[in-house]
């Protein structure tokens, strides 16, 4: 079978582009396979299609698996990008979800139900719940009462038949026998073999004491009964090779939103380790270890930690977990006892307070990225996890640390759950160097031998993937080996899915394929590819993630370095557009990033050489650049006919802006206030108003929704708070000329950026606080001023000195709000939902919020972006009435203006109305 077959079978589906194979070569693992395509299927029908044609393929969603079960060398197929429906069942006690979904999605939908998935891995804000499922992950608190295995209701499984089955049904085993006759005996005899087998039994029930992910889940065989009752249980933490799971029924959890948390140092290892049976008697939701190396690396950030002299000490982070305050206050004063008998380093508490426990989770959960992330340069990151009984924890990590020191693994760290017995390591390697490839085998047939002989497995909660197969048959032995190779021959005769993962008799398979990081950029270099930053991305379904830009950039490098120039052309071409012209420069990709990477950063250099002269005049003339550009959408605006026609030639011709009818006006000229006395704040109004005026009565054919609909001027709104309120405004001398440096930032044109930075800095020094009425004006001015002046955003500005003083007199319904990526990044969002609380009685932020995708001018060169960006709100307020739609900065109004039919305004705007 050929690619060619693939493409007639599904086109439009399947790309050969180099650039579209190299993005998504890599996933968090230290595997790197590139697939001869890649594949974006909508449905389960398309999967049985693409079953159809034969080829070996791999399915991906998230690409935060561990082990490498994410990648391959066969056929990529997507499985993120259409598979994103959630839908609550019972009130909340089970939710039906695409694999394609985050647990964070997820769980934004569960909690307005006080529920939760059971599953809680650190990696909540990427995985989805595909792979969550497909790996059996289970994380800080689920151990294996509430992981994925024992939480699956049912699920909709393609096998590689084409047989579409939903476990769920009534008919579900019957609908299996007729459709999948020798699937369904296959599934009985080889339970009845299980069960009928002492050795096989006890070997079995011992290992899924256990968090165990190692091989495929055969305590199915023994807790099941019906064959598709074992089918929907065997697919849980199959990893892709035996069906894909097109749609997934879980049973939820209740949200224990109280909890007290104790961060407890002891002495060393092994007081922590010592400590764990009376802890664990008290009943905590979740105990994580982390040894010295670790409590090194989180210093810095941890109050606790900063006084003391790390030297061998450990830690355990212990936490309580209620659905009420008293309760949670219970818990607590049960443990205390068996907290004041423990010999530790620091004063054991156990704390209520929402930011502190938040920094020591944290710190917990980007341990691993943020070690990685600190590695030297062309080395990559690799995570294991094992699982042993408690009582064997603590020889496992004392040898663990002796094979560490034997193999010259001087800055490897040791963290994980130690409740469960479940522990992390992580280590550094230059795998594209033979003799470190070779010390890293050397390694790990060591620690296989040690976890082994400690009666653990070699895999608790990332899956076998590839980093494993080489040793499922040592830990299970040759008869439930055997077993498992039959459910794989069962579900998969043809061999086609995932081949490589989970199961192989190659004994070096955990040394093929592995990556290497040419050093490129500073950016590039510290990217740990965990894929964290991309559900926050505005153009994640259009081109790239910042990953992908991550990936592509070392893809380059490689491509040098290997003497392929026509690949280095190809690349760099279609990364003009894909990694380069379609970066939003957000920065929401930062705020994801445990090691605080901003890829725009990186973007802005790469278009650093673009029209510098240009954008240098424009600083320059500033007033003029924006009057200008304020009266040609005017005109465009009274002239419709004429504009639509021209815009679309140029932006074809030269990539010129593109007008479309959905675009307001132009804006006022930028107020001057100049009152006789000291005024109480300077306005730096933003020249994004002047651009852009008022939201039109008229957005193109959207019949009116909203008594609110007509719009004014938000700076003339700011200036009738204020006025109301008794504050009294100035303007900054030549504020025409003046802007926030944001335009030349995002272009990374530095010469325009220094040249308004000496405009701009004089102008606002001095102690009378500045207030910004455009959000991403606030933040771009912060950057541009530094210390000079005091920056303060309007939003907050009112939250903080104006809402006391006025008076709403015509509160609103319900308002839907649209938070910005600047006030994301600021910390505005209280600020702005405590504005929203004021002017309407149910505001609405929904759960799929993100970047408009606007950003700048953006949305008027690449619309398409703004149209990816905004499409799952869009679908999510399809059909909901609003009295009010609201944000906190003119162009991301104007962008969800474009993309919902509904006019945007400042929530200042709003408030003015109502506080007439």
């Amino acid at each position: 079978m050929t690619v060619e077959r693939l493409v007639a079978e599904l086109p439009g589906a399947v790309s050969t582009r180099p650039l579209d194979r190299l993005r998504m070569a890599r996933d968090a693992s230290h595997f790197d396979l590139t697939p001869r395509a890649v594949v974006t299927v909508a449905s389960a029908e398309e999967v049985a299609r693409l079953f159809a044609v034969g080829l070996p393929l791999t399915f991906r969603s998230g690409g935060t698996s561990l082990s490498g079960q994410g990648v391959t060398d066969g056929i990529l197929v997507d499985s993120r990008r259409h598979f994103r429906d959630i839908a609550v069942l019972d009130h909340g006690l089970r939710v039906r979800v695409g694999p394609g979904a985050t647990v964070r999605q997820v769980n934004a939908r569960l909690a307005r139900y006080g529920r939760m998935l059971g599953p809680d891995p650190a990696s909540e804000v990427a995985c989805t719940l595909g792979g969550v499922v497909a790996n059996n992950s289970s994380g800080m608190a689920c151990g294996t009462a509430a992981n994925s295995y024992a939480l699956i209701d049912s699920v909709v499984v393609v096998l590689p038949s084409g047989t579409i089955l939903d476990t769920g049904d009534t008919d579900a085993d019957d609908r299996l026998r007729a459709l999948e006759p020798a699937l369904w005996e296959g599934l009985a005899r080889l339970r009845d073999r299980v069960r009928d087998d002492p050795a096989s039994r006890t070997s079995v029930e011992r290992q899924f004491a256990l968090k165990n992910t190692m091989g495929y889940g055969l305590n199915a065989l023994l807790d099941h009964d019906r064959p598709a009752d074992i089918l929907t249980h065997l697919l849980v933490g199959s990893e892709g090779t035996l069906g894909f799971l097109a749609s997934i029924v879980m049973r939820t959890v209740p949200v224990h939103a109280h909890a007290r948390t104790g961060f407890l140092v002891f002495e060393d290892l092994a007081a922590a380790t010592a400590a764990l049976p009376e802890l664990v008697a008290t009943g905590p939701a979740a105990i994580e270890l982390l040894d010295a190396t670790s409590l090194r690396v989180g210093q810095p950030d941890l109050d606790a930690l900063h006084t003391l002299n790390i030297r061998d000490q450990a830690a355990l982070l212990v936490e309580y977990r209620a659905g009420s305050a008293a309760e949670a206050d219970d818990q607590a004063g049960r443990a205390t006892g068996v907290l004041g008998r423990l010999d530790l380093e620091t004063p054991p508490a156990l704390m209520a307070d929402a930011a502190a426990r938040n920094r020591l989770w944290h710190l917990r959960k980007g341990l691993y990225a943020k070690v990685a992330g600190a590695r030297p340069a062309g080395t990559a990151a690799l995570l294991e996890d094992i699982a042993v009984p408690v009582p064997e924890l603590l020889p496992t990590c004392r040898e663990l640390i002796g094979l560490f020191e034997r193999h010259a693994y001087d800055h490897a760290v040791i963290f994980g759950h130690a409740k469960d017995g479940n522990i992390h390591f992580m280590l550094t390697e230059r795998l594209g160097d033979p003799s470190g490839r070779d010390r890293f085998g050397r390694f790990t047939e060591d620690m296989v031998g040690l976890v082994l002989s400690r009666g653990g497995t070699l895999k608790a909660e990332h899956g076998t993937g590839r980093m494993m197969t080489p040793f499922v048959r040592r830990q299970y032995g040759d008869e439930l080996y055997d077993v498992m190779r039959e459910i794989k021959r069962l579900c998969d005769p043809g061999g086609i899915l995932n081949p490589g993962v989970l199961l192989s008799d190659d004994p070096g398979a955990h040394l093929a394929g592995l990556k290497t990081s040419p050093p490129v950029e500073e950016e590039v270099d510290r990217c740990v590819e965990c894929g964290f930053c991309e559900p926050v991305c505005p153009s994640r379904d259009l081109t790239t993630t910042p990953r992908q830009r991550i990936v592509l950039r070392r893809a380059i490098e490689q491509a040098r370095r290997d003497g392929d120039p026509a690949l280095v052309a190809s690349l760099e071409k279609d990364y003009e557009y894909d990694g380069v012209d379609t970066c939003a420069v957000d920065g929401m990709c930062q705020t994801a990033c445990p090691v605080q990477i901003n890829t725009g950063d990186l973007v802005r250099r790469l278009r650093s050489t673009d029209a510098q002269a240009a954008w240098s005049f424009a600083a320059r003339h500033w007033s003029a650049t924006t009057r200008t550009m304020g009266a040609a959408l005017s005109t465009a605006r009274r002239l419709p006919l004429i504009a639509s026609p021209v815009s679309r030639a140029a932006h074809r011709a030269v990539g010129a802006p593109l007008w479309t009818r959905d675009l307001p006006g132009g804006g006022s000229p930028r107020p001057r206030l100049t009152p006789a006395g000291r005024p109480d704040a300077i306005l730096f109004a933003s020249c994004t108003n002047t651009m852009f005026g008022p939201t039109s009565k008229d957005t193109g054919d959207t019949p009116p929704r909203s008594p609110h609909r007509d719009t004014g001027d938000m700076r003339s709104a700011f200036a009738l708070l204020c006025a109301r309120a008794g504050i009294v405004l100035a303007t900054p001398p030549g504020l025409p000329g003046l802007c926030c440096g944001t335009p030349w930032k995002s272009k990374g044109m530095t010469r325009g950026h220094d040249a308004m930075a000496e405009r701009v800095r004089p102008a606002l020094a001095g102690d009378v606080p500045v207030v910004v009425d455009a959000a991403s004006c606030t933040e771009g001015l912060r950057q541009l001023v530094g210390a000079d002046a005091t920056i303060i955003d309007a939003v907050q500005y009112t939250a903080d000195v104006l809402l006391d003083r006025l008076t709403v007199t015509e509160r609103l319904g319900d308002l839907a709000l649209h938070p910005t990526c600047s006030a994301q990044r600021m910390g505005l969002t209280p600020a702005l939902l405590k504005v929203a609380g004021a002017v309407a009685e149910r505001v609405t932020v929904p759960s799929s919020w993100g970047c408009c995708g606007f950003a700048g001018d953006r949305g008027l060169l690449h619309p398409e972006l703004t149209a990816a960006a905004t499409a799952p709100q869009v679908a999510e307020l399809a059909g909901r009435h609003f009295d009010a739609y609201a944000s906190c900065n003119r162009t991301c109004e104007v962008g969800m203006t474009r993309a919902t039919g509904h006019p945007y305004v400042h929530v200042l705007d709003v408030l003015e109305r109502v506080t007439r």
